[in-house]
C-alpha cells in the first residue's frame, strides 16, 4: 500500500463533542474509500493519557499524547460544550502551539476555536466560531476576528469551522483542496451532505429573535405587534397607537429597546416567517401571514438577512 501522504490529527478534548471529532474523519476516510488509496492517515490525540468520554457518553481511547506525537499535516481542534470556560495549563498550550506551527494547515471545530486561541496563533486572524459562543469569544479574544455568519473560513494556513457539522464542511473543503473538487463531489454524495452549503449560520441561530423591553407601554405595544405580525405596521402607525410623534416614538424606542423600531419590526416578521418555514408553510403564504407587501420583498428581506431564499431554507429546515 502506497505510503499516506497527509496525516489528520484531530485533538479530543474530555467531555468532546464527538460529532466535531467524527465528522471530520468520516470526510477524510470516505476521500479514502472514494480514491481507492489512503489518502489521509487520521488520528486522535488527547492531552493525556487514557480514555475519554465524550459529552454523548461514548469512550474513546486516543491513539496517542499530543505532547509525543510526530508534526501532522492537518491539525484540528475539537469543540467541547465545556471549552469555552476551559483554562489550559501552560504545558498544553505549548503542545497545542507546537503542533500548529508544525503542521501544513492548523484550525479548530465549533468551540475548540476557544482552545486553540489561547496560545495566541489566533491573534488578528478571521476565525469563525459557533454562534451562540462568538460574542463570548469575541469579549474574551479582542485581537481575534471572528465571522459570525461564516460556516468555515480560511485564513493563511489557519482553518475554522462553525457548530458541530459545519467541521464536515470544513473538511469537506480541506479534501477539495488536496483532492480536487470530482473527489470532494463524490464525498459529498456518498455522506449525503451538500457540496456547498446554501447560507451562513444565520439560519440556525437565534440572532434578530425580537425581544421585548422597556417601559410598560412599549412592551405592550410590542407584544400586540408580536401577536399580529401580519398586520401592515409602521413606525408612524406604532406611533399614533402610543399618540406620540414618529420621532419621538423612534427615539424613545431606541432607547429602551436597543433596536430602532423599524428594524426591530424587521426582526419581527423575520422569526415570524422562519418559524412558519419551519412548519413547512410555503413562502407565499409567509409573506401574507408576516406583513410583507409580496412574496418578492419577502424573499429578498430574507436573503438579505440569512444569505439563502425562503425556499431553499424551507427545504433544509423542513426537508421539503
Amino acid at each position: 500500500m502506497p505510503k499516506p501522504s497527509r496525516t489528520v490529527v484531530v485533538l479530543a478534548m474530555p467531555g468532546f463533542q464527538l460529532l466535531d471529532v467524527a465528522g471530520p474523519l468520516d470526510v477524510f476516510a470516505e476521500a479514502n474509500r472514494g480514491s481507492g488509496r489512503t489518502q489521509y492517515q487520521t488520528r486522535v490525540h488527547a492531552l493525556t493519557k487514557g480514555p475519554l468520554v465524550s459529552s454523548a457518553g461514548v469512550r474513546l481511547m486516543p491513539d496517542g499524547v499530543l505532547g509525543d506525537a510526530a508534526p501532522a499535516d492537518t491539525f484540528l481542534v475539537a469543540g467541547a460544550p465545556d471549552a469555552p470556560d476551559t483554562l489550559l495549563p501552560a504545558r498544553s498550550i505549548d503542545a497545542l502551539a507546537a503542533h500548529a506551527k508544525a503542521a501544513r494547515r492548523f484550525g479548530s471545530v465549533c468551540t475548540g476555536a476557544f482552545l486553540l486561541a489561547q496560545t495566541g496563533l489566533l491573534a488578528r486572524r478571521r476565525i469563525t466560531t459557533h454562534w451562540a459562543h462568538a460574542d463570548a469569544f469575541a469579549s474574551r479574544f479582542p485581537d481575534v476576528v471572528v465571522d459570525v455568519d461564516a460556516i468555515h473560513v480560511a485564513d493563511g494556513k489557519l482553518r475554522t469551522a462553525a457548530g458541530v457539522t459545519a467541521g464536515l464542511d470544513l473538511a469537506l473543503s480541506l479534501v477539495e483542496e488536496d483532492l480536487g473538487p470530482d473527489t470532494a463531489h463524490e464525498v459529498a454524495s456518498q455522506l449525503v451532505m451538500y457540496f456547498r452549503r446554501p447560507g451562513g449560520q444565520a439560519p440556525f441561530s437565534k440572532a434578530g429573535t425580537a425581544r421585548v423591553a422597556g417601559r410598560a407601554a412599549l412592551q405592550e405595544l410590542q407584544r400586540y405587534v408580536l401577536a399580529h405580525p401580519e398586520l401592515p405596521h409602521t413606525v408612524a402607525s406604532l406611533a399614533d397607537r402610543l399618540h406620540l410623534s414618529p420621532r419621538h416614538f423612534a427615539r424613545m424606542f431606541t432607547d429602551e429597546v436597543g433596536k430602532a423600531p423599524g428594524a426591530w419590526l424587521a426582526d419581527v416578521r423575520l422569526a415570524a416567517a422562519r418559524l412558519m418555514l419551519d412548519a413547512n408553510r410555503t413562502p407565499k403564504q409567509v409573506a401574507a401571514a408576516c406583513g410583507f407587501a409580496d412574496p418578492d420583498s419577502f424573499s429578498r428581506a430574507f436573503s438579505r438577512s440569512f444569505g439563502l431564499s425562503p425556499a431553499q431554507y424551507r427545504r433544509l429546515h423542513a426537508g421539503s
